[in-house]
């Protein structure tokens, strides 16, 4: 039996110690292991996405420059009841004074070297019919009514068109219809405000396919008669 001159008390304060240096050990070898096993776990996560994105099929790149959903005019569809001209016989000189036109509203023609301001205009007396012609030369759709038009449809007609570039309202007698829209070379009577060919006629035609001068201003015209 081996003779420890240490005092008991020294004896058990260095088991203690000892006991702290396994501890930390053990403690420091467990941390070690997490740390290893995370590392691990992340790079399979990492090499499991990269592999993915590889197998994924690439997104078409778009076009910063293309129109949005919204931007996009609703589809369109047909007008029943749309009248149309040839427009390489609508003549457009520009001329002094008055001009017989063989429609009423005109659709097109010869007409006045100032258009009637068409960026949204609500006119509530009768226009010069050469200088409204020359507003649908510049692409503009033309809403015309009769006493007979209802003035609630005549109402919500002109909230359209004082929200909608491109576009001017005025009454008009004479005309087959009590609501008629008109573009240059294009023209439909409608039943009231409602109709969906309203909609379909602003679509088409505010700076459609129709249009002579398509881009044209619509202000610094003639304004209210």
């Amino acid at each position: 039996m081996s003779f420890d001159p240490r005092t008991p008390m020294a004896q058990q304060h260095d088991a203690h110690r000892a006991r702290q240096r396994r501890d930390r050990a053990v403690a420091i070898g467990l941390s070690v292991l997490v740390v290893v096993g995370l590392v691990g776990f992340g790079s399979y996560m990492v090499l499991e996405k990269s592999e993915a994105s590889e197998q994924k099929p690439a997104a078409p790149a778009s076009d910063a420059k293309a129109p949005s959903a919204e931007q996009k005019k609703p589809a369109d569809g047909s007008i029943p009841g749309l009248r149309t001209w040839d427009a390489t016989k609508l003549t457009r000189n520009h001329v002094g004074g008055t001009v017989t036109y063989p429609m009423k509203p005109p659709v097109g023609g010869d007409h006045n070297p100032v258009w009637m301001n068409c960026d949204g205009e609500v006119y509530t007396k009768a226009l010069p019919d050469v200088n409204a012609v020359h507003s649908l030369e510049h692409g503009s759709v033309w809403v015309t009514y009769t006493d007979k038009a209802p003035k609630a449809d005549v109402a919500k007609l002109a909230e359209r068109v004082g929200r909608t570039p491109y576009s001017l309202m005025s009454p008009y007698e004479g005309q087959s219809g009590a609501i008629m829209l008109t573009a240059w070379g294009k023209q439909v009577t409608v039943d009231g405000a409602d109709d969906p060919r309203v909609d379909r006629f602003f679509s088409q035609f505010v700076q459609g396919p129709q249009t002579p001068e398509p881009g044209a201003t619509c202000t610094g015209g003639l304004g209210a008669p």
